[in-house]
């Protein structure tokens, strides 16, 4: 049944309207359930697109749904939630009842992802996107208002998914990326449930008068997923006018509902990528379909009317931008999809292709054999690239990081348990892993080269950043690995004329006309092929590739090398730093007497960059150089003698050099060089606070009441006995000395080259006067609090404990008239 456009009001849908703003979401449930379970699907038809809108939000964000990203365990409507879309539940039973009778409902292409939609508007044919091929609907008015028409599975799951990336304007203080929301819980349960690593899909839950749901788009079954190349049509050949057969197996119908999740999920969360990517992907075999499309329509009568600007690519620019809660359901998509391939049987998955067309094996089980490769490697590479080139560079990236780790590490989901464990150091890759990293070479080297981009950039002082560097430099030290890439980079190396003689499907015998090629050659033959043709479907055939093992990249490694070795010296002196300001921290500086120098600040060092995280940070950025040098085979001396001449070009004065820079007309601009020395804490400008000390930025240990109210009162004091002040100071006896140290600013002596301006500010500054913003800092305030008690424990009044503190602080202020000099000296 075709979508229809103009429907009759719905009583039914009208009184859920009603109760959706009146009722709690536990008695709408139940009233759900009971709908779905006595009305027909006539009736559930109408209800369907609001209901689905209702729970997962509307596709432009404006109606926010169940809020299932904010859901949590927690909440006391997350079990009826759970409930009611468990695959096996009502909403999922509603989906299948419409599916029976072949409903449609329709997706704005507007919502679609970037390259597909650009491709829709412009009448070109989706390039391996078989989930929206021959289901566009064109209206009346135009192209642009171009329409897909769903089957309710279809609709459901696009919809889920796109509930993910749609933009939500969330409550205050409040933002999905925890891993236990309701969302996050409800994919990894459809992946389980749909491809499951163990047993088959269960059936649905409703049938209709054959004995199933009907399959939109049934596969031929002379059709293997062996038999599709690298640029597959589809896996589900989908044809408008084919009906399934009666006596169809049960199972083949079913395994639609495992690949539409599967391509549903794929396309809305990883088909994005840019203008530059999207005119690489045009392939020769996309080019010539987009030829023979245009024939076929310039045949046409009544041609539709295209908007301006179609037919170019340059109408193509979608601003993408993952959240990290959009990264972390990518990875549980990925790792389940690597427990689901490997979850094959052992003797299906040594059997060959050609033999294995030949022999009985479930399309579930054709699946798993090909799900990583067909459907995910390609877009899961092009989102991954993105998110490397365009994150932030901060911690956040971790969850971006763990996603490539899990992808590049399938032997981590094969579900086999050791009676030994091993240790990570002693865990070889097993050999029969060669031909995925063969096939997913560029996933290992050139996602490598452009994480060391980053982490050359990465403040590695920071533990963060230092356990991201070492946990990509322990995955890529497992033993095995680093020879299965070099010798995967080896083979795409060998020369062109390799694949001249190889055969397109199987060898032939002698007696068919082929040769006396050996077994070896011909493998060996096969996997040039399998390289090459992976690297040229992802990065197209005029690519430059640079090895990961070659010397341009060697130099990347020992530059990296260098900056974890600078790191490590930094974080010891931010250490030494740290211990060395609280040794000289004396019993008197809680009093607030003592004169704060707020100018002494270490750049090189963060709030929490202290203590145990100094201790990780050592430990991360130590354990990196040993696996780096283990996967680039480089010897303790080299590493020793880079290290020492490091050591030797850093001396302790160094720290207090200008960052590196060059002249230019308004003055000093950073170099590369020298926002890698500031970033990494080697080198800092001296920048000091040179205005009026009472005016300085309130510290986080000072109360901002009592310095407002302080600066007053010392301003007013100031104004008013100024003259005397200046007279008290300017006498050459003890009491003006005494005057000095109290009224005068420490650091008036100090000669800078200033604007007029400032240089008057400063002569202000230098005038004898009263400063009370010591007494507002909380230090100074609990001492005051600690004095106060104790006297109140001696039985001393209030007057006589501050008494007693102005004498303590006189008898300070005068030691320090008549010894500071020797005190400064010493």
């Amino acid at each position: 049944m075709a979508a229809q456009t103009l429907q009759q009001p719905s009583f039914l849908l009208a009184n859920l309207k009603a109760d959706s703003t009146t009722k709690p979401l536990l008695h709408r449930c139940q009233d759900l359930v009971k709908v779905i379970d006595d009305y027909p699907a006539k009736e559930l038809h109408l209800i369907f697109p609001w209901l689905v809108e209702n729970v997962f939000g509307s596709l432009d964000g404006v109606i926010t749904g169940w809020n299932l990203r904010l859901l949590h365990s927690r909440s006391q409507d997350y079990n009826t939630v759970m409930e009611f879309l468990n695959p096996s539940g009502p909403m999922m039973k509603l989906v299948y009842k419409l599916q029976a009778e072949e409903y449609k409902y329709e997706i704005p292409v507007n919502y679609l992802p970037g390259p597909v939609k650009v491709c829709i508007q412009e009448g070109v044919p989706v390039p391996d996107c078989p989930l929206f091929q021959n289901k566009v609907q064109f209206p009346l008015a135009g192209l642009l208002n171009l329409n897909l028409a769903l089957n309710p599975f279809e609709f459901y799951m696009f919809n889920f998914a796109h509930c993910l990336i749609t933009p939500k304007n969330f409550p205050p203080g409040q933002h999905g990326s925890n891993t236990d929301s309701a969302y996050f819980v409800l994919v990894d349960t459809y992946l389980k449930f749909f491809l499951p690593s163990e047993g088959s899909v269960p059936p649905s839950p409703f049938s209709d008068s054959r004995g199933s749901v009907t399959a939109p788009s049934p596969r031929s079954s002379g059709v293997s997923f062996a038999s599709y190349g690298v640029h597959s049509p589809s896996l589900l050949k989908h044809h408008i006018f084919h009906q399934p057969s009666v006596n169809a197996d049960p199972a083949a119908q079913e395994i639609w509902r495992s690949e539409t999740l599967l391509q549903m999920f794929v396309e809305v969360w990883l088909h994005h990528y840019s203008l530059e990517m999207y005119q690489k992907l045009q392939s020769p075999q996309v080019k010539l379909a987009l030829l023979q499309y245009r024939l076929s329509m310039s045949s046409m009568p009544c041609q539709p009317h295209a908007p301006p600007g179609s037919g170019t690519l340059h109408t193509y620019q979608e601003p993408f931008s993952p959240t990290e809660e959009h990264v972390l359901v990518v990875r549980l998509l990925v790792k389940h999809l690597h427990a689901f391939s490997n979850s094959l049987k052992p003797e299906q998955l040594s059997s060959s292709p050609s033999a294995h067309s030949h022999t009985h094996t479930s399309p579930l089980e054709e699946f798993k054999r090909v799900v990583v490769q067909r459907f995910v490697q390609q877009k899961l590479y092009l989102f991954l690239q993105h998110c490397f080139g365009h994150w932030p560079l901060d911690a956040s990236f971790r969850a971006v990081l763990e996603t490539w780790l899990s992808y590049v590490q399938p032997w981590r989901y094969t579900g086999e348990k050791n009676n030994q464990p091993q240790t990570d150091q002693n865990r070889t890759v097993p050999d029969k892993w060669e031909m995925f990293v063969q096939e997913n070479l560029l996933m290992y080297t050139k996602l490598f080269q452009v994480f060391l981009n980053r982490a050359v950039r990465t403040d590695l002082v920071n533990a963060k950043n230092a356990l991201m560097v070492f946990r990509v430099a322990k995955v890529f030290s497992q033993p095995n690995l680093a020879e299965m890439i070099q010798k995967g980079e080896q083979l795409f190396l060998e020369p062109e004329h390799v694949l001249h003689h190889r055969q397109p499907r199987g060898y032939l015998t002698p007696s068919q006309g082929g040769s006396y090629l050996s077994s070896r050659q011909r493998v060996v033959t096969d996997m040039v092929f399998r390289v090459k043709s992976h690297v040229y479907s992802l990065e197209g055939q005029d690519c430059q590739y640079k090895q990961m093992f070659g010397t341009e990249l060697r130099g990347t490694v020992m530059k990296l090398i260098q900056i974890i070795a600078q790191a490590r010296q930094t974080a010891k002196r931010i250490s030494d730093h740290s211990t060395e300001v609280t040794a000289n921290n004396s019993f008197l500086s809680w009093f607030g007497l003592a004169s704060p120098d707020l100018n002494n600040t270490f750049s090189g060092a963060e709030p929490e960059e202290s203590g145990e995280c100094l201790k990780k940070t050592h430990e991360f950025l130590e354990r990196a150089l040993e696996n780096l040098c283990q996967i680039f085979k480089l010897n303790q001396g080299q590493l020793t003698q880079l290290i020492s001449n490091l050591g030797s070009s850093q001396d302790n004065g160094n720290c207090k050099q200008l960052p590196d820079c060059i002249q230019g007309e308004n003055g000093l601009i950073l170099t590369d060089l020298g926002r890698m020395q500031i970033i990494n804490g080697l080198r800092r400008f001296d920048i000091q606070y040179q205005g009026d000390p009472e005016l300085q930025p309130i510290r986080s240990y000072e109360n901002a009441l009592l310095v407002r109210l302080f600066y007053r009162i010392s301003s007013l004091v100031n104004n008013i006995f100024g003259a005397h002040m200046n007279a008290l100071c300017s006498r050459p006896d003890f009491l003006g000395r005494l005057g000095r140290h109290y009224l005068s600013d420490p650091n008036s002596s100090t000669q800078l080259k200033q604007s007029p301006v400032t240089q008057r500010m400063l002569e202000r500054n230098r005038l004898p006067r009263l400063s009370l913003r010591p007494l507002a800092s909380y230090r100074t305030l609990l001492m005051l609090l600690l004095f106060y008690t104790f006297g109140a424990l001696l039985s001393f009044g209030p007057m006589s404990s501050t008494l007693l503190i102005l004498c303590g602080g006189f008898l300070y202020g005068l030691l320090m008239t008549l010894f500071g000099d020797k005190l400064k000296t010493h």
